[in-house]
């Protein structure tokens, strides 16, 4: 019987010393299939065609996959003054297909601006990057008798008049339609459509 008392301690400090070792061996286990690292994060959302600044991102250390595409910290500072190539939620990580450089308009594009009232666009707020269709309005009182002329376009940016009457509309066109848009433009006959911002 003293024998047996004797045994018992040894077989619970065994146990306990397996115990111990198996939680040691999860740990270390654990923390070498996890990396953490400094990557880019949306500190405030930023439209589609937007310029990005340095106040809308910000660093965070996370575990990230390898298979998910993130911004490395270091490459933070070259993000500021380019455009945001889709949506950017507050909060979220960044991705690099997000993010597009700030040159516009390419090789092949003008850029015409647009004066627009109440009626040539839509209730709508256009926003940098949306696509659009500049459609040919008839004169004053004149009825349409064809199929309107229609150019596909997109925003590149939306400001107010000086005295806020009209919507000054700079889109993005094919070099080849941009003096037939400035022509129209200047007649005051062409209105703004929005079309659908899925992508």
């Amino acid at each position: 019987m003293p024998g047996k008392l004797r045994r018992r301690p040894l077989m619970v400090l065994a146990w306990a010393s397996l115990v111990l070792f198996g939680a040691g061996l999860g740990v270390v286990v654990w923390m070498g299939s996890t990396t953490s690292s400094e990557v880019v994060a949306v500190r405030a959302g930023v439209d589609r065609g937007e310029l990005i600044t340095t106040e809308d991102l910000m660093v965070v250390r996370v575990s990230v996959d390898p298979a998910v595409q993130v911004v490395p910290s270091s490459q933070l500072e070259s993000l500021v003054g380019q455009r945001a190539a889709s949506d950017l939620s507050a909060g979220t990580l960044l991705s690099p297909a997000q993010v597009q450089p700030d040159v516009l308009p390419r090789t092949g594009e003008s850029v015409v601006g647009l004066a627009l009232a109440v009626g040539q666009l839509p209730a709508e707020p256009l926003r940098a990057g949306d696509r659009v269709r500049l459609v040919q309005t008839p004169a004053e009182q004149a009825e349409v008798t064809t199929t309107p002329v229609t150019i596909d376009a997109a925003v590149q940016s939306v400001t107010n008049s000086a005295d806020g009457q009209l919507v000054v509309v700079d889109v993005v066109v094919p070099s080849a339609k941009a003096a037939e848009v400035a022509a129209r433009a200047a007649t005051g006959r062409v209105a703004v459509v929005l079309d659908s911002r899925e992508r």
